[in-house]
């Protein structure tokens, strides 16, 4: 009996101190991790568990270490699998929530921004400005881009839709593009989808080149339809188009801030005051006001507009009277 007895006691002593033992694992882990203000922490491409325990204690943030690297035996299912990127760790938070907020896809974003009007080149190089991206595609030519978003031979103009895309650090850059050409080609259809009847411009592509055209001659959204219209009634007349930014993309990388006579004359595939109807590709990345611009222009009689210098323009029915318009807001300014 009295070994019995011994045997109780030490089934619940050992018990107890079980019992004890795992309440002080468990209140370990969710003791508060030791930062007083967010901290960023990145979880590296590769980087396992235990190693990130180790980082983690090593750095101070938190305090025991063995607590966690028993998760792995005790409580394996609780052990997240980690996602490779950056995430803030807030002051109050366990060590519990530290190890399922590095399981969980809520890493550090930052945004990159494409306005409306860019061209590919000034994308490019926002591309290889973004610090946090993967440059992948840094040293290959537009061409070689191109054919990696499976667009082999097309001309990469035009096609990225100007918005705020977000990343994480590590993403790759032709992620970003592949994200923006998608989002292009989706606007494109759905805005061509409700073109009106009477177009001069044939093909979803031709609304992409009109598009870039408005978007690069007016931010005045008021202005975009009437653009379109004066564009679409010059092209059933024969006339040429005649507007500035062709010129100034014709001219790539030897413009510096403003055209001459002999630029107007100049003989390049995008200049409309030389060429008949559209240059060949867009000559920037319009929106989607600009699209459903070029798909609905405004009806009436202007034929030509000049820039009054605030960001508007003056429509004009005659050559006399835009002549007129030309003196007034041009050659006097």
């Amino acid at each position: 009996m009295r070994v019995v007895k011994l045997l109780a006691i030490l089934l619940v002593l050992g018990a107890a101190l079980l019992a004890g033992g795992h309440h002080y694992w468990q209140s370990r882990l969710a003791a508060p991790i030791a930062i007083d203000e967010p901290t960023l922490y990145e979880v590296p491409r590769g980087a396992g568990y235990h190693r990130v325990i180790g980082e983690l204690a090593a750095d101070g943030v938190i305090a025991d270490e063995w607590a966690f690297r028993l998760l792995t035996r005790l409580e394996p299912e609780s052990v997240p699998q980690l996602r490779v990127g950056e995430y803030m760790l807030e002051p109050g938070m366990s060590g519990r929530e530290l190890i399922g907020l590095l399981g969980s896809d809520r890493v550090v974003t930052y945004p990159l921004t494409i306005p409306e009007g860019w061209t590919f080149r000034q994308l490019r190089q926002a591309l290889a400005e973004a610090a946090k991206l993967d440059h992948e595609t840094a040293g290959l030519s537009d061409a070689e881009v191109m054919a990696l978003l499976g667009r082999e031979g097309e001309h990469p103009e035009g096609w990225f839709f100007p918005d705020t895309y977000r990343y994480h650090k590590g993403l790759s850059d032709l992620e970003i593009l592949r994200q923006a050409h998608r989002r292009m080609e989706t606007i494109l259809e759905e805005v061509w989808a409700e073109r009106v009847d009477d177009l001069t411009i044939e093909t979803p592509y031709e609304a992409l080149i009109m598009a870039s055209l408005i978007e690069r001659e007016t931010g005045a959204p008021e202005e975009r339809r009437e653009i379109a219209g004066v564009f679409k009634r010059r092209m059933e007349r024969g006339m040429r188009l005649q507007t500035d930014p062709t010129v100034i993309y014709g001219m790539g990388e030897r413009y510096e801030g403003r055209i001459t006579y002999a630029d107007l004359r100049e003989a390049t595939p995008y200049n409309t005051y030389v060429i008949d109807g559209m240059p060949p590709t867009p000559i920037a990345m319009p929106g989607r006001a600009a699209l459903e611009a070029a798909v609905n222009p405004l009806p009436g009689e202007t034929l030509y507009f000049v820039a009054r210098g605030d960001g508007t323009h003056h429509f004009s029915r005659s050559l006399r009277e835009h002549n007129n318009a030309v003196n007034r807001y041009i050659r006097n300014r």
